[in-house]
């Protein structure tokens, strides 16, 4: 008589999101949470109930996903922000982004009670594959809204066009609708820095766009009769404080030795957005110094990256989806209104991906399905998940995270 193998049921938790303000974005959409049961047969999808989501409880309900206010009995629990200490459930393994991993102080007692209940957690953050590149993450959405603001703030600032406000889109169409309403004077100028999912994210508003993309030395050296971007590489805007010849491997292990050559294009670009990942170890892309030249040209900068008092001298404070810019006064260093003459009109929202919930919650569970989630249901040959686990079910953290020891006990 021949044996077949039983696998167990493993149900998995879609949570309401606790934080405030409510983030309306979720890990698996409706249609997602179906597929994933009809992909990973041994999996049930159990929806907790939420009145936050971009997607209705009925959206659910209405496929036959099970409901319930209660996740207790779900082995596996997932969301998208922290969740609130107090809501956490013991013993379970849980997939959100922590924000501690870089040991980050205001999440140490969301960690050290993650640690008490003994929970596994596993950061969608540290999630890599075999050659140790990132597999998840909102980057994509970030990089799409962050250069849609950016032209929204370029035609505000100048008069040039009005265009609705991202989050008041109904969808990405909508919203590359609203692009369509573009119009740019010839030998307008915009420049990127940063690839990766942000980077190419704001290439496709570039693409829909419809400007043509030049070089960086043909930016630097030539007028246009149309607007043109350029995208550059660390190549184009770093360079060895020696002088020797530039490598951007040895850049990538540390920036140090190495100088910005980025304040050429500030008399060049009309418009800056910034798509890069920055390590403290590089020097400022730009500059208090630089933005008070004469002849700046810069008038708006669009920070996706958003690191507060660094690369970007102009970026003094995230903004807001409900008040997305305000003002840099290069010559006093202040905040100033955005309309201001002589004011470089800085974007520098840090939830991006928020704005448009549906589209950036389909384009993350598509991640998951194909990426994470056959790892997560079955075999896992390249340890994507124990890798990117910060605690086990034992109440400690695992070998690859046992640097956060002292920051656990408040040493930082």
């Amino acid at each position: 008589m021949k044996l077949y193998h039983v696998m167990a049921t493993i149900k998995l938790g879609v949570i309401k999101e606790g934080k405030n303000p409510p983030d309306k974005r979720v890990p698996l959409t409706p249609a997602q949470c179906i597929e994933v049961q009809n992909k990973f047969p041994n999996v049930q999808v159990i929806v907790q109930n939420s009145n936050v989501r971009a997607f209705k409880d009925d959206e659910y309900a209405n496929l036959g996903l099970a409901m319930s206010d209660d996740v207790s009995d779900c082995d596996i629990l997932i969301g998208v922000k922290e969740v609130n200490k107090e809501d956490l459930i013991p013993s379970k393994k849980y997939m959100f982004f922590s924000h501690t991993f870089k040991e980050q102080p205001y999440n140490r007692e969301l960690l050290q009670t993650i640690i008490e209940k003994k929970i596994q957690l596993i950061d969608y953050e540290v999630l890599k594959n075999k050659r140790d590149n990132r597999i998840i993450g909102f980057g994509r959405y970030a990089g799409i809204v962050g250069c849609y603001n950016g032209l929204l703030a370029y035609g505000k600032k100048h008069g040039l066009y009005n265009l609705k406000p991202a989050n008041e889109c109904e969808d990405r169409v909508e919203l590359d609708a609203e692009v369509g309403k573009v119009k740019l004077p010839a030998g307008t100028k915009f420049v990127a820095t940063g690839f990766g999912r942000v980077g190419n994210g704001a290439r496709e508003i570039f693409k829909t766009l419809g400007i043509k993309e030049v070089s960086a030395p043909e930016f630097l050296s030539n007028e246009f009769d149309e607007a043109v971007f350029t995208h550059l590489t660390v190549a184009d805007y770093f360079a060895r404080e020696d002088g020797s010849e530039f490598d951007k491997y040895a850049f990538y292990e540390s920036g140090e030795g190495h100088v910005s050559t980025f304040d050429r294009y500030l008399e060049k670009a009309d418009m800056y957005v910034a798509c890069h990942y920055w390590d403290s170890s590089s020097p400022f892309i730009f500059t208090r110094d630089d933005l008070k030249r004469e002849n700046l040209k810069l008038s708006v900068v669009a920070d996706i990256s958003c690191d507060i008092n660094g690369p970007i001298a102009s970026t003094l404070r995230p903004s807001t989806i409900a008040s997305p810019h305000y003002g840099y006064n290069p010559q006093t260093e202040t905040e100033i209104d955005f309309m201001s003459e002589g004011s470089i009109g800085v974007m520098a929202v840090d939830n991006l991906p928020c704005e448009l919930p549906k589209d950036a919650s389909e384009d993350f569970g598509n991640e998951l399905i194909n990426q994470v989630f056959p790892a997560l249901f079955g075999e896992d040959p390249d340890r994507i998940i124990a890798r990117a686990s910060e605690t086990n079910l034992n109440g400690e953290l695992t070998e690859e995270f046992a640097y956060l020891e002292s920051y656990l006990a408040g040493n930082d």
